[in-house]
């Protein structure tokens, strides 16, 4: 396709927009790697080059060397930057540096960042759309059964998009001297329409010390711990200070800090049973930053004890090797928690399975298999008559006892033993049966002369008729 006076290498707008989108982000990157990520529908990167070319004639991009593989080297220069800036619809300011002088050195740290930034991202290929052509006849020279144009590749699908991403990222730690402490990560990664809301990325190509990549999960520890007053979200924490990472990033919408996620990539330098080795020291030296802390509480109805892990003050640590991603993709299970017990996919991981939720889980599981026992053993009582109430025997109630007849008080009433005790007669009681045998008082002198009778005396009856 021919050029123009303008843009003489005869590159589309559209190209060129990806070019400077993906060197706006990954800052210096080859033709292949730029068609990969943004344009892997097109059949080579023929075109992405001619566009870098053209840009290179307006001053835009530059090359200043190759890849350790023979391939050229891009950048952007700071005009570049900028045009780069209205394309990803960012402030200039957050572009960040040009990498200037990286391609002078072949870039290799740079050039496996680039890798796992592709493989994360999958762009999926669309195919361009074809030129018209006549239909090629036997007679202009080209065979009927001239084999098919290959078919677009296959690329296992990923999250986010060019616009997602960040590389270089710096995060400068509170200081009152000139010289900030801060931590460098490779790739930041916000893709909230993917759920992921902050990915940190660090590629490790396995040529520096395990101490030494362990030691940068330190000087992240202590960033994501730092608080500040933020007014804009004052209101949300109730006055108080807030962590310096949110001022950054969103929150996670899990507990502990952003993840951070290790891709290595040892290329040819280790064996698997090297690269085995050093995941577990770097996994030993970090335990302190990614473990969280244990919570014991009594559980219900049994006397063992259970318990959660809390991970606010924890940062997910993840494990992964670049040819994974690529073989697989990030949606399989590629990744390795640190505190877990296997490989996992992204959701999987990132989750916290022994926490409050599980814990509560169990606890409402025992709570109900508890009640269930109580009703099962209040029904076996309720069948064989064990709930109902039990009332002791009473003695038979004693016949009444036989009334005199004359007093009409108890028969047995009082008396004595001695000699001149009247017998029961089984009518009268005792008082009755000595009233009715004890003789008359004797009259009185007066009575006895005169005959009369004495008041108290009961009358006679009558001698006869």
């Amino acid at each position: 396709m021919g050029g123009s006076l303008t843009y003489p290498y005869g590159s589309t707008s559209a190209v060129r927009g990806h070019v400077l989108a993906a060197l706006g982000v990954l800052k210096v990157a080859s033709a292949d790697q730029i068609r990969r990520w943004t344009c892997p529908g097109h059949k080579d990167s023929k075109g992405v080059r001619n566009a870098c070319l053209d840009l290179a004639k307006h001053g835009l991009t530059l090359s200043e060397g190759h890849a350790r593989d023979g391939q050229k080297l891009w950048g952007l220069t700071p005009l570049g930057i900028a045009a780069a800036a209205e394309v990803l619809g960012r402030p200039a300011a957050d572009m960040g540096g040009n990498a200037r002088g990286a391609a002078r050195s072949g870039a290799p740290h740079a050039m496996s960042v680039n890798e796992t930034v592709i493989a994360l991202t999958g762009t999926q290929p669309v195919p361009t759309r074809p030129i018209a052509r006549a239909r090629p006849t036997a007679a202009a020279g080209i065979p009927a059964d001239a084999a098919p144009p290959a078919a677009v590749p296959v690329v296992p699908p990923g999250f986010g998009s060019v616009a997602s991403w960040a590389t270089e990222v710096v995060h400068n730690l509170p200081s009152v001297s000139r010289t900030r402490p801060s931590v460098r990560t490779d790739a930041v990664l916000r893709a909230p329409e993917a759920g992921l809301p902050v990915l940190l990325v660090e590629v490790d190509r396995c040529t520096e010390a395990v101490d030494v990549l362990a030691a940068k999960f330190a000087r992240y520890h202590e960033f994501f711990r730092v608080q500040v007053k933020d007014h804009s979200l004052a209101v949300a924490h109730g006055g108080q200070g807030v962590p310096l990472w949110q001022s950054y990033y969103p929150p996670t919408g899990r507990d502990g800090y952003p993840p951070v996620l290790v891709v290595f990539d040892p290329g040819t330098r280790l064996g698997e049973q090297a690269l085995k080795n050093r995941m577990n020291g770097v996994l030993d030296l970090t335990r302190d930053h990614w473990s969280g802390t244990y919570k014991g509480f009594g559980t219900y109805g049994s006397e063992r004890s259970d318990g959660y892990y809390e991970y606010g003050d924890a940062i997910p640590v993840l494990f992964t090797t670049l040819d994974r991603i690529q073989r697989s993709g990030p949606m399989a299970a590629v990744w390795w928690r640190c505190g877990h017990r296997s490989w996992e996919n992204l959701t999987d991981a990132l989750d916290n399975p022994k926490d409050f939720r599980a814990w509560h889980r169990r606890e409402e599981e025992r709570r109900k298999a508890q009640d269930a026992r109580q009703r099962a053993e209040r029904q076996a009582a309720a069948d064989q008559g064990w709930d109902r109430p039990r009332v002791p025997a009473q003695p038979e109630p004693a016949p009444p006892a036989p009334l005199c007849q004359t007093c009409g008080g108890p028969r047995g009433g009082l008396s004595t033993d001695g000699p001149s005790a009247s017998l029961p007669d089984g009518l009268n009681c005792a008082s009755c049966r000595d009233a009715d045998i004890t003789p008359p008082p004797p009259l009185g002198l007066f009575k006895a002369l005169f005959g009369r009778p004495d008041k108290d005396t009961p009358p006679r009856p009558p001698a006869g008729p």
